[in-house]
């Protein structure tokens, strides 16, 4: 069974810093592109990072650039997403995502379109 479960969600000061963990099973995540995605109430769902399978070349969202960075152990199957300098603005639900698409692919990919979409960790940031 293909899943991906994330971790780590919190509340949080605002300049403080989370780490969310997205933990895979029944696929090896090196052979994937993984990304967070995140939804705030009332908003539209916002594309935050990714990190490609082959290379693990990784991209960012530019309201995350020089505060968020991803990274993968291979050996626990598992994305990780350091938050630092968190903003209020940061608080949504983050969801993990894994696809075999190219990353300018993944962005744009629907719910269910990806082999594998995250329950959801909530991230709250307060002023």
């Amino acid at each position: 069974q293909v899943q991906l479960v994330e971790s780590g969600g919190g509340l949080v000061q605002s300049g403080g810093s989370l780490r969310l963990s997205c933990a895979a099973s029944g696929f090896p995540l090196d052979d994937y592109t993984v990304g967070w995605f995140r939804q705030a109430p009332g908003k539209e769902r916002e594309a935050v990072s990714c990190i490609t399978g082959s290379t693990g070349s990784t991209y960012n969202a530019d309201s995350v650039k020089d505060r968020f960075t991803i990274s993968r152990d291979n050996a626990k199957n598992t994305v990780y997403l350091q938050m630092n300098s968190l903003k209020p603005e940061d608080t949504a639900v983050y969801y993990c995502a894994a696809d075999r698409s190219d990353w300018y692919q993944f962005f744009l990919l629907d719910e269910n379109e990806f082999a594998a979409w995250g329950q959801g960790t909530q991230v709250t940031v307060s002023s």
